[in-house]
């Protein structure tokens, strides 16, 4: 009778317990349109909620802006202190802005800090304008960078969020968008500021306040975006770090402001406390050296290119992976970053993933004299052996 009664007990303690988990995890995002939870470094999906539905997103559009106008400044074709003239069309947008006036110059940086923080449609515009000439052709490239990355159900009309028909995506293409604009850490830098000012030294200095309010209150938070509109209402992307380990949460279409922010920390808390991440090789770890015929050199180290993780819930046990590299045969000359092969993780015999490897420096070919020199030389020693 002890023991029954020990079991009953047992039963009892453990049972609430149990439901308030499941329930927990159902009532994730309850009031959003759509949402969905990823895990930036392996891109599993750990939440869904209609995360295919097309809705409109508001300026969670500004995140594909962004990340032309970072891919645009890496390749050297703008630049942070690059002075950009504001035109009337960008002076005269609507909604929210940093009240630039036509005519005005600021700078590429201070113009994305206005979009990044303030969300800022002028100063979206303003440097959409500058990469391709006009809006519109600026429009062009989000939609092929929307085709490159595979984008089935995304449609951009503006690059600022502005209710327009035929202009939407959906919580997983927006997540997709994410993680490609994390890849730019630079990113970061202005999605984590909350507060900054522009116009330093002018009589019109102007205060900067970040939209998302998380990145002051939930441990880890550094970014991403925040949107509202009539049609989208209230939307957020956030992303936080906490342990080595990058979530991507997002939820679209709250009614309320408080709301939103309160069920995207929701989805963050869930996957921190079910989920961890296993490097198994840090960014830039060298795991192999390529032999060079013909080279400046005679080898050079061969390194993994980003971290390579595995996901696994917490109560799951940490599995051992086998690794195998594959190395491409490789012309000469080389560039620093340049893919030379691929890391293959197997789980027993089944492949799980495939990572490029890089070199870590430029590799030259010899030019002729040199090549000729090396002979002579060779020769003559041979000579002298024999």
């Amino acid at each position: 009778m002890k023991k029954l009664f020990i079991w009953l007990l047992c039963g009892i303690v453990l049972f609430p317990c149990v439901v308030s988990a499941q329930e927990g995890e159902e009532t994730l995002a309850a009031n959003a349109k759509s949402a969905i939870l990823v895990d930036y470094s392996t891109g599993k999906v750990l939440f869904e909620k209609n995360k295919d539905e097309r809705v409109a997103i508001a300026s969670l559009t500004k995140m594909m802006s962004q990340l032309i106008i970072l891919e645009n400044i890496e390749a050297g074709k703008l630049t942070w202190d690059q002075k950009v003239k504001v035109s009337s069309n960008a002076a005269g947008y609507g909604g929210t802005q940093i009240y630039l006036q036509p005519r005005e110059e600021m700078s590429v940086k201070d113009l994305f800090k206005g979009v990044s923080m303030a969300s800022a449609n002028d100063a979206v515009v303003a440097l959409a304008e500058t990469v391709a000439g006009s809006e519109a052709e600026f429009v062009k490239l989000m939609m092929k960078k929307a085709n490159d990355l595979g984008l089935k159900d995304t449609n951009f009309v503006n690059p600022t969020g502005l209710d327009e028909e035929n202009h939407y995506s959906t919580a997983h293409d927006l997540a997709i968008i994410a993680r490609e604009l994390l890849n730019h850490e630079v990113i970061l830098e202005f999605s984590s500021l909350y507060e900054d000012y522009l116009r330093v030294d002018t009589p019109n200095k102007f205060w900067l306040v970040n939209t998302n309010k998380l990145i002051r209150t939930y441990s880890g938070a550094d970014g991403l975006k925040t949107g509202f509109t009539d049609a989208a209402k209230y939307c957020m992307t956030v992303t936080a770090k906490r342990d080595g380990m990058r979530l991507i949460a997002i939820v679209l279409g709250e009614e309320v402001s408080k709301t939103r922010n309160a069920e995207t920390a929701a989805l963050l808390d869930y996957g921190f406390n079910t989920y961890q991440v296993d490097t198994i090789k840090a960014k830039d770890s060298v795991v192999d050296h390529l032999k060079i015929d013909r080279g400046t050199i005679d080898q050079v180290d061969v390194i993994v290119k980003e971290d390579i993780s595995m996901l696994r819930k917490k109560t799951e046990q940490a599995k051992q992976y086998q690794e195998k590299i594959v190395l491409s045969d490789v012309k000469l000359p080389l560039k620093k970053g340049s893919v030379v092969g691929k890391l293959e993780l197997y789980d027993q015999e089944q492949l799980v993933g495939s990572y490029d490897l890089i070199v870590n420096q430029d590799v030259k070919k010899k030019n002729f004299f040199t090549l000729f020199w090396d002979n002579l030389k060779d020769i003559v020693v041979g000579q002298m052996v024999f």
